[in-house]
């Protein structure tokens, strides 16, 4: 059945969905070609195979605690993950994440698209402007009949997906050659840092993802179970796709993520290598259409901010169709060389949803303890105001702080991130002045005015007091 609901409250009586069921979710979406890129860079900044690996696992898991802490807002709030973050930057102050975070979903589309596109060039003309429609709107499809077909989609997927990648893993440990010692590589400072930002910051941008997908879950869901699904698979196909990665790019002369795919995969039987490239294409389609609907909430939610928006199928459709088009449009505009640009990508997602995630998080386990007005986030003139300057303060002084730290090659280099040889330690420093800060600012909060709040909107939404 197509999904009725868009940015509005799910209700008790609409809850469903196993717990575990996050875990393929989250693989799935995380089991794509772009995540593989990230390992290509250790070695190519002269890691060794292990040390790369190393700076991925570390990265990864690092990013994914973040991330996956964003799963337990869903099922208590019954809300998509942007709208939420309207009480703590208000009704039109979230405005500023929400532009970051549309660039994220669009950007990752626009990636896949390419990639996709390319994986069907194996077998079928890869002609961009045939395809770049087909599969767009074969996405936006998907998103239009919503979260239980994006799960079950995802869940399935992770089935044949671990199947072709565990035999396409071996082939790549047992047949390509070993570097010689003078090509292996081996450690150097900056490369692990810029190693470890990279697979951190691609973990963190899932975190604007996380309970779009949840918060159809009973509202008295096990948080740790939750978590820990959430983060098994964002973690798990993360570690291992990005170290495949950095195994190809320490065994192979040049890689790139669909022709090394195949040439490895060839080795065990002529085709098997193209076999492993569909099967990645069909989660690039499955991964944009997550995308798409991500990118729809969020907008949805920004355009409500400024003029109210009627939820319900109509909006995601539309909402969904305009996607569409900027991600074609995007796409056909894009250089030759876009995955040059992939890594510069990862990074500038990380600076804008560091503060972020630190202000969302503080917000919901420190300082509200997942209790919030509902009702109240739909109100522009309601407790959470239209402009908070508690979110804000924190989030516009986390950026800040981050900029001399940034190390973005090829465009901007801060002067303490040159000092220490180019590594990228932004992401500490925002997480815990934005963090810090924000929960400073929200020492002043009148608690006993939210409570009332609380109560009445669990009222008003349930009928029964707000436990």
């Amino acid at each position: 059945m197509i999904e009725r609901h868009s940015i509005d409250y799910v209700p008790w009586s609409e809850r469903r969905g196993k717990l575990w069921h996050q875990a393929p979710f989250w693989f799935t979406g995380n089991f794509v070609l772009p995540t593989m890129v990230i390992g290509f860079l250790g070695p190519e900044l002269g890691l060794s195979a292990g040390f790369s690996f190393l700076a991925i696992v570390l990265g990864a898991c690092f990013g994914t605690f973040f991330m996956a802490f964003h799963a337990n807002q869903g099922p208590r709030m019954g809300l998509p993950q942007m709208i939420q973050s309207r009480a703590q930057f208000g009704s039109r102050g979230v405005i500023v994440p929400f532009i970051a975070t549309v660039f994220v979903y669009i950007g990752f589309m626009v990636f896949d698209v390419i990639l996709a596109t390319q994986g069907l060039g194996l077998v079928l003309p890869a002609n961009k402007w045939f395809w770049y429609p087909v599969l767009t709107a074969l996405s936006i499809v998907i998103a239009v009949v919503g979260h239980d077909l994006l799960h079950f989609v995802q869940r399935w997927l992770t089935y044949l997906l671990i199947l072709a990648f565990a035999i396409t893993t071996v082939l790549a440990f047992t047949t390509l050659p070993a570097p010689a010692p003078a090509d292996a590589g081996g450690f150097d400072g900056t490369a692990f840092l810029i190693q470890f930002s990279l697979a951190a910051g691609y973990n963190i941008s899932y975190a604007v993802y996380v309970s779009d997908y949840s918060r159809y879950l009973p509202a008295k869901s096990s948080a740790p179970k939750l978590i820990f699904y959430t983060y098994l698979g964002a973690a798990g196909s993360a570690v291992w796709l990005m170290g495949l990665g950095s195994l190809l790019a320490s065994r192979l002369p040049e890689v790139d993520a669909i022709g090394s795919i195949k040439q490895v995969g060839d080795s065990l039987f002529p085709g098997f290598g193209t076999i492993v490239v569909l099967i990645s294409t069909l989660a690039l389609i499955s991964i944009m259409g997550v995308n798409a609907y991500g990118a729809m909430l969020t907008s949805v939610s920004g355009v409500d901010a400024f003029k109210k928006v009627r939820g319900g199928v109509r909006t995601r459709v539309i909402g969904l169709v305009i996607v569409g088009l900027i991600t074609v449009l995007a796409a056909l505009l894009i250089p030759d060389d876009y995955l040059g640009s992939f890594n510069n990508f990862v990074l500038l997602m990380l600076y804008f949803l560091v503060p972020w995630t630190a202000v969302n998080l503080v917000d919901f386990y420190a300082v509200r303890h997942g209790k919030y007005a509902i009702t109240e986030i739909f109100n522009p003139d309601g407790i959470y105001k239209k402009w908070s300057w508690r979110g804000l303060v924190a989030y516009s002084v986390g950026f800040l702080v981050m900029i001399p730290f940034f190390s973005l090659p090829g465009l901007y280099t801060g002067p303490i991130a040159e000092a220490i040889g180019g590594a990228d330690i932004s992401f500490a420093i925002g997480l815990v002045v934005a963090g810090g800060l924000y929960w400073i600012f929200a020492r002043g909060l009148d608690s006993r005015a939210e409570e009332e709040a609380r109560r009445r909107s669990q009222r008003e939404l349930e009928g029964v007091d707000f436990e």
